[in-house]
């Protein structure tokens, strides 16, 4: 990491410890009043010892060092509670800023970094970043009493300070360098655990895969690869640590038994009193016991360590959105002009080292298209020709190399955030449901003016999804908790279809959310989004000739660009196209053509459509 970098993430640490609030403040008061007090300690305990000698009144000492002792108890006490309150309110903030940086970057965050690996910097590594707060205040009060130890001596005998400085001097080089040596294994140590932590969550999302391959010794294994690296590491922490507490072990006694020595010359000399002596060597005891300052400044180490990978997540620039809104009035013409894009929205490369990963070829390229308004189109290709990706950059998911996407007239980057995602709605193959409740999941995203509304939209929105029936069916209905409801994988998909139906109020977008409903109930949600939604642009990614037959349009992709746009019926005629939904070895139909059973009157087309499009609307493409 570069000296940037470590400035980066000293600001982000100093940000955090800000954000400890007034408990930093009552930890600093607490712990400077309770160093205090034991600094003091000693000189009193010293004067009450020659006031014992010589005779005279012993109380008000006595009274003086009870009172010390006091408020080191209650300090110590304070500032436990300090640290605590103090710790939490910082790391609740890292937590909260982290989470909201990451929501905010999007799908591109995921591609970024690792799910396991986010999880360990929001949950571990805020943990350790929001300590670094009181830690600091710890091992700053730590510190103080050598300081005041050294003043001290220097107040009783110069010479007693001059022994004591000298072996101080040389604890504070090691600690320096365990401090730099520290941090940098420290940072190796919690990027093993953030790889181990990636590879675990994979395989909890994959557990159905794992068990039915049979294949958990070596998942184990895969998970568990970086232990190694983990434990070398580890142990690289443990051998600083115990090198540091080694050579304190030798040091601190070296300098008590100096400043005791020096003590009892003084004391032969009839320089000091034998109170000075005792007070002397508590000071050598208290200034020289710097165990718990290499202790706080290991977690300080492992805070700075924590932040540097935060600000690794926090420099990842979020989705800028714009200020525009939609005008009234419009019904969601979709439009792409000039639209290259690469996988997950990567940019172009700009020069990458001999031996690095070659860049991926563009899938779409150039691509112009237009969806009328209101109309349903239907996105077909072979798989890996870019349909999801279209999806994507339909609804900024994702955002493309070069063109623009637009829809009724505004750039989608010129669109406020809240009016782009209350007008584009998604539903996909594999949704993730959020919610407390079956009903939560449904109006997740939905944007209503009151609770009845949103309760009359959530049961439209499920029973145009066909989810209404199963629902109805739970003991609680629309009130079950998601996780007690158990549902298969086509329930699933009908709830995330739902979700989007109750979100989109001017697109909708469909990527394969329909791959796991049966034929019936795939043609009851085809014939709602045909009525109840008819006002709504619907893009929908199909693989099925169905589906296509029976959308107004259909945008056929093939070579990164739009090869044909127009009815089904129409593209039907095409071998090519057929050949999009047939596999290679799969007979012919008895007409020859390959073109599904005629229904309804159709000519290998399914139902009549109807275009969705107002007069004049042009309809583009890239065809050839």
């Amino acid at each position: 990491m570069t000296n940037s970098d470590r400035r980066a993430a000293d600001r982000l640490l100093t940000s955090v410890v800000r954000r400890g609030g007034g408990w930093v403040v009552v930890l600093a008061v607490a712990t400077t009043l309770t160093a205090l007090a034991e600094i003091l300690l000693p000189a009193a305990l010293g004067r009450a010892v020659d006031a014992v000698m010589a005779g005279s009144g012993t109380g008000h000492w006595v009274a003086a060092c009870t009172v010390l002792i006091a408020v080191c108890i209650a300090g110590e006490a304070l500032g436990d509670l300090a640290a605590g309150m103090s710790r939490a309110r910082a790391t609740a903030w890292l937590r909260h800023t982290l989470l909201g940086h990451v929501l905010a970057l999007g799908p591109r965050g995921a591609r970024r970094f690792e799910s396991g690996d986010l999880v360990g910097r929001v949950v571990a590594g805020a943990d350790d970043a929001g300590n670094a707060a009181s830690a600091a205040a710890m091992a700053a009060a730590s510190a103080l009493p050598a300081v005041g130890s050294l003043i001290a001596l220097a107040l009783i005998d110069p010479l007693l300070a001059a022994a004591f400085l000298t072996g101080m001097a040389v604890l504070a080089v090691m600690l320096r360098g365990f401090v730099r040596e520290a941090s940098d294994v420290t940072a190796r140590y919690q990027r093993a655990q953030g790889d181990i932590a990636a590879r675990l969550l994979d395989a909890l999302a994959g557990a159905r895969t794992v068990a039915a391959a049979g294949t958990q010794r070596r998942e184990t294994q895969r998970v568990l690869g970086p232990l190694a690296d983990l434990r070398a590491h580890g142990f690289a922490m443990w051998r600083t640590q115990t090198r540091m507490t080694v050579q304190g072990a030798l040091v601190m006694p070296l300098i008590e038994v100096a400043v005791l020595a020096t003590a009892g010359l003084m004391l032969f000399w009839d320089r000091i009193t034998l109170g000075e002596l005792l007070a002397a060597g508590r000071y050598a005891v208290l200034g020289s016991g710097l165990d718990a300052v290499v202790l706080f400044a290991n977690r300080v180490v492992r805070g700075r360590a924590a932040a540097r990978r935060a600000v690794e997540v926090l420099r990842e620039p979020p989705t800028a959105y714009g200020t525009r809104t939609l005008p009234s009035g419009g019904g969601g013409r979709l439009e792409l002009r000039g639209v290259t894009a690469r996988p997950g929205g990567e940019p172009a490369p700009k020069g990458l080292a001999p031996d690095g990963p070659a860049p991926r070829d563009p899938v779409l390229r150039g691509v112009d298209l237009i969806v009328p308004a209101g109309a349903a189109v239907a996105v077909v290709g072979r798989s890996g020709a870019g349909k999801s990706l279209l999806a994507a950059l339909a609804g900024r998911l994702t955002e493309p190399e070069a063109g623009e996407v637009l829809l009724d007239g505004v750039p989608l980057r010129e669109l406020d955030r809240a009016a782009l995602r209350r007008a584009v709605g998604y539903a996909f193959e594999r949704p993730v449901l959020v919610g407390d409740t079956l009903a939560d999941v449904i109006g997740f995203g939905a944007v209503v003016s009151s609770p009845r509304d949103l309760s009359g939209r959530i049961g439209e929105a499920a029973r145009a999804a066909c989810a209404d029936t199963f629902i109805r069916r739970l003991p609680r209905g629309y009130a079950t908790p998601l996780k007690a409801a158990p549902m298969s994988g086509g329930e699933v998909q009908r709830l995330g279809l739902a979700r989007a139906f109750a979100q989109a109020e001017r697109l909708l977008i469909l990527d394969d959310a329909t791959s796991s409903l049966d034929t019936a109930t795939e043609l009851q949600v085809s014939r709602a989004l045909t009525k109840e939604f008819g006002d709504r642009t619907r893009l929908i990614v199909a693989h099925r000739a169905a589906t296509a037959s029976r959308a107004d349009l259909v945008a056929w992709i093939d070579e990164g660009a739009i090869r044909a746009f127009g009815p089904h019926r129409e593209l039907w005629r095409d071998p090519a196209y057929r050949a999009v939904f047939r596999p290679a070895d799969a007979p012919a139909d008895r007409d020859g053509t390959g073109a599904p059973p005629l229904q309804d009157g159709a000519d290998g087309a399914g139902p009549p459509v109807r275009t969705g499009a107002p007069d004049g609307e042009a309809v583009r493409g890239a065809g050839r």
